[in-house]
C-alpha cells in the first residue's frame, strides 16, 4: 500500500516505515505529524485518485529528525568588473517516519 501527499509545496510517495526528508514542519522529534492532502492512495490493484485530494484519507508520520541541509555555496562574479560575493545556505528540513495511511 502507498500513499501519493503534498507537503511543502512538494509530492511525494509514501510508503508505511519509509523515512522521508521534506520540508521543515513545526514541531518536536516524537511529535506525530497528520498529512491531510492525499492525492492517492493505492492498495493492491485498487487505485484511488483524488480530485484534487482524496476525501477521508489521510497519513501519519513521527518526526524523527529537524535539522538543516548541506551547505550549499552561491558566488556571484562579473568578469572585468571587481564584483565577487560568496554566500551560503542550509536549507532545514525535518525527517519523518511514516506510520500508517489511513483511508476511510
Amino acid at each position: 500500500m502507498y500513499a501519493v501527499i503534498a507537503a511543502g509545496g512538494k509530492q511525494y510517495k509514501v510508503e508505511e516505515g519509509e523515512v522521508l526528508r521534506i520540508e521543515k514542519v513545526n514541531g518536536n522529534v516524537g511529535d506525530t505529524v497528520t498529512f491531510d492532502k492525499v492525492l492517492l492512495v493505492a492498495e493492491g490493484d485498487a487505485l484511488t485518485i483524488g480530485q484534487p485530494v482524496v476525501a477521508n484519507a489521510s497519513v501519519n508520520a513521527q518526526i524523527v529528525e529537524q535539522d538543516k541541509a548541506k551547505k550549499i555555496i552561491v558566488f556571484k562574479y562579473k568578469r572585468r568588473k571587481g564584483y565577487r560575493r560568496t554566500h551560503g545556505h542550509r536549507q532545514p528540513y525535518t525527517a519523518v517516519k511514516i506510520g500508517g495511511i489511513v483511508k476511510a
